[in-house]
């Protein structure tokens, strides 16, 4: 999704379109973590980038969506721009810590 938002709008009041964006926003979101995975991969990572007015787009963590949305409203900026890409990602593997256990049971026994 890489979409201009409009913030003011004809008879609507202001806290009605940002809740609208934010709808739109999680709507967007949901839909794509609904697709499916390629085999290789175990979930949807989200590039995120946000500029308010004619700004450069700068990243944004995906949890700073909604925070980023809400400094725009307050701002009372004409409008923002919100890009957020979804790519397959691999976890990465965690490393065996069986010798760290098997040192604190021993410590338990004596």
């Amino acid at each position: 999704m890489k979409k201009t938002f409009k913030l003011k709008q004809e008879n609507k009041h202001p806290d009605r379109v940002v809740d609208s964006i934010k709808y739109e926003v999680r709507k967007y979101i949901k839909r794509e973590k609904r697709k499916t995975l390629p085999e290789d991969k175990d979930f949807w990572f989200f590039d995120c980038k946000f500029a308010i007015g004619d700004d450069e787009p700068k990243v944004i963590e995906f949890a700073d969506i909604t925070k980023s949305i809400d400094e725009a409203a307050k701002s009372e900026a004409e409008t923002f721009y919100l890009e957020i890409l979804a790519r397959a990602e691999k976890r990465p593997e965690k490393e065996e810590t069986e010798e760290v256990e098997s040192a604190d049971e021993d410590t338990l026994e004596n």
